[in-house]
């Protein structure tokens, strides 16, 4: 019976968890980027070959490409787009030409991913990624001070954000502010608050609507680029999947992926399938997706999350949580023999043990939480083959 490809997501040579760590995890396949190459500029065959190197000199593939990223200023539907997407074009021809076949993406305006804490503290000592609505709209606010912001939310939702940001110690709102203007991952960089204030300024005309129209123009010229050279494209949902900083959001909801999908209809243009972001939607149907998108699924981002509230969601065990994760992951199995192929799947995220408390790790990509993870799934797979097996 087939099953998933298991993969771990490396950050590339300056990562502290190396190759060889991944490798005893049990895996066979790297999820990674050239995270080195400006946003823009062409991957060239050379840059490829070599990083694919590294990873088999490790005995393992680079399976999936996270992320080949969008410019904003494809985003934002200026007129360089064209020569940016004749860009990104190359880099997929240069990726097909070392059989790299699964290019995952994303469309979230500005910033990649957003969490108001990195190091939440669960009650047996492990640290989550969490996301608080009140923190959040406390840093939008009161300490970016965007312009505008206030006029978005009502007076007893700034109030509910004025007293979160009260409880705060002055350190606390410091690492509130450093938490969220955390940079794209693969980086370690934060941005500054000058320059989000100035790229939210350059979306203040565009709306959900005009967003979804410039993805629409960016997929419409490689999805038949993508077709023609066997390539499979995997849109990352939005994370948080709902507005933040006043930004649009394209790719939140079921109705969002049903525009995306039918406005482009190669099924090269389909999805990173990714549980966690997508269950942080109360109405969000993960099944409903898997079943409605089955065709259109070509890599799997698995974790679960906790929403205690409205306003508060966090990252949790990975079969765990508000996600139906044995009943995804039966379904998962039954798509691939029905489609013939395997599914490259990575757990995502995972918790900070102790363990690993002092050392250096991306937020949510520490080594033993993932690897947790990885075992869990793993189990589970093999449990549900067996169980199908027997029936």
């Amino acid at each position: 019976m087939i099953q998933m490809e298991q993969t771990m997501r490396w950050f590339g040579p300056g990562d502290a968890i190396k190759l060889e760590d991944l490798r005893q995890c049990g895996i066979s396949g790297i999820v990674t980027a050239l995270h080195e190459i400006p946003v823009g500029e062409i991957w060239t065959l050379e840059a490829i070959r070599n990083r694919q190197e590294t990873i088999r000199n490790a005995g393992l593939e680079w399976t999936v490409v996270e992320s080949l990223p969008i410019h904003e200023d494809i985003k934002k539907g200026l007129p360089t787009r064209d020569a940016l997407i004749e860009n990104y074009i190359e880099s997929l021809q240069h990726l097909a030409a070392c059989n790299i076949r699964v290019i995952t993406y994303n469309f979230m305006p500005v910033l990649d991913w957003v969490r108001t804490e990195q190091s939440y503290r669960n009650s047996d000592g492990t640290r989550a990624l969490l996301y608080n609505q009140w923190a959040f709209l406390y840093f939008d606010l009161f300490l970016l001070k965007r312009p505008g912001a206030a006029s978005e939310f009502t007076a007893e939702e700034i109030e509910k954000a004025k007293a979160y940001g009260d409880s705060l110690h002055e350190e606390e709102r410091e690492t509130l502010f450093r938490n969220v203007l955390l940079g794209l991952p693969g980086s370690k960089e934060n941005f500054t608050p000058e320059q989000v204030l100035q790229l939210l300024e350059s979306y203040q005309n565009i709306d959900d609507s005009q967003l979804r129209e410039h993805l629409i123009y960016f997929l419409s010229k490689i999805a038949p680029v993508a077709t023609s050279l066997d390539l499979k494209l995997a849109i990352h949902p939005d994370d948080p999947p709902f507005s933040v900083l006043g930004l649009p959001r394209v790719v939140s909801s079921a109705d969002d992926l049903s525009a995306i999908f039918s406005s482009v209809p190669q099924t090269a243009n389909g999805l990173c399938y990714c549980t966690g972001s997508l269950g942080a939607l109360p109405s969000n149907d993960l099944l409903e997706i898997l079943d409605t998108h089955a065709h259109r699924i070509h890599f799997l981002h698995l974790r679960n999350v906790i929403r205690e509230n409205e306003a508060v969601f966090r990252e949790s065990e990975h079969l765990n949580g508000d996600n139906p994760m044995e009943r995804i992951v039966e379904r998962i199995i039954e798509i691939m023999q029905v489609r013939g192929s395997s599914l490259p799947m990575r757990p995502d995220h995972g918790f900070l043990h102790s363990a690993e408390l002092q050392g250096e790790q991306y937020p949510g990509y520490s080594l033993i939480g993932r690897m947790k993870g990885l075992a869990e799934l793993r189990g589970l797979e093999k449990g549900i083959i067996y169980k199908l097996k027997e029936n």
